[in-house]
């Protein structure tokens, strides 16, 4: 809008300055001369030849203004139109992430219970219904824009003691949540992914793992860190780092300019920092 009105106003002042330059006020001894040639050409005098620049000029500034106008309407038109296809192509997008995620997990969990079954471990049934319950959260509450962050905290915590059921040693897996989560809300299974990946690269043939995860809620922030060490190397794989790539996708998408992500891999161990900025956010959406 700003650019707009600049470029009319240019548009204006360099059309007056170019008509007092090429057209400047007589000297009182010309307008004799003039006069008399304005009459044998049917005119009025001075008078009607200056009448005539001046119409000159409002018809030209008329039209190009106007011509501007029609112009700036038509691409304020297109560029309404260009955000709402943009808009619906970021929720198309978000969606499909969030199919593509769902049996990325199903299936992890489902191995994770096959190697309890495998063992005859009397903690498969507790692993389980443990699955039940992310999998109800997944079916009921995965599919709104917003959770409230206490949920999405439940959900992790469930997460992680499915993990630990399967894991031979799981005293080396440390959750730590501090903060207070009421009146908070998050887009759902947002941070499973890096906790996932710890489980998933952070643990050898051997079931022995080491993974920590702090999670902080601030008043206008919530902080993730994911630390693991990087276990038995494993060959990527087409689905390799499916999830990762996703919840990457989904943060651009939900929280631009809102969020900071920063990944190490140092190849001992593998740590993840993710801050949101929940002010922006709100913010952004509003």
């Amino acid at each position: 809008m700003w650019h707009y009105i600049l470029l009319s106003v240019t548009v204006l002042l360099t059309i007056g300055l170019f008509t007092s330059i090429a057209f400047p006020p007589l000297p009182p001894n010309d307008f004799p001369r003039l006069e008399a040639h304005m009459r044998q050409r049917g005119g009025n005098g001075p008078g009607g030849f200056r009448l005539f620049m001046m119409s000159t000029f409002i018809f030209a500034v008329t039209y190009i203004f106007s011509t501007m106008l029609k112009v700036y309407t038509e691409w304020q038109k297109n560029e309404d139109l260009r955000k709402l296809v943009e808009k619906e192509k970021i929720q198309s997008e978000l969606q499909f992430l969030k199919t593509q995620l769902s049996p990325h997990f199903l299936f992890n969990s489902l191995n994770t219970i096959y190697s309890l079954s495998v063992k005859q471990s009397p903690d498969t049934s507790e692993a389980v219904i443990n699955l039940s319950e992310l999998m109800r959260y997944m079916l009921y509450e995965a599919d709104k824009k917003l959770v409230p962050l206490g949920k999405e905290l439940e959900y992790i915590k469930s997460y992680v003691a499915l993990q630990r059921l399967r894991l031979s040693d799981g005293e080396d897996v440390f959750l730590k949540i501090s903060g207070e989560e009421r009146g908070k809300f998050v887009p759902p299974l947002l941070f499973i992914s890096f906790i996932e990946n710890a489980f998933k690269y952070g643990t050898d043939y051997n079931g022995k793992t080491f993974v920590k995860i702090n999670l902080l809620v601030n008043q206008e922030s919530i902080h993730l860190q994911v630390i693991n060490t990087i276990g038995t190397y494993r060959a990527k794989t087409k689905s390799s780092g499916v999830g990762l790539e996703n919840v990457k996708n989904r943060l651009n998408y939900l929280y631009p300019n809102s969020h900071v992500l920063q990944i190490n891999n140092d190849g001992k161990s593998y740590e993840v920092n993710l801050t949101l900025n929940l002010k922006n956010y709100e913010l952004h959406n509003h």
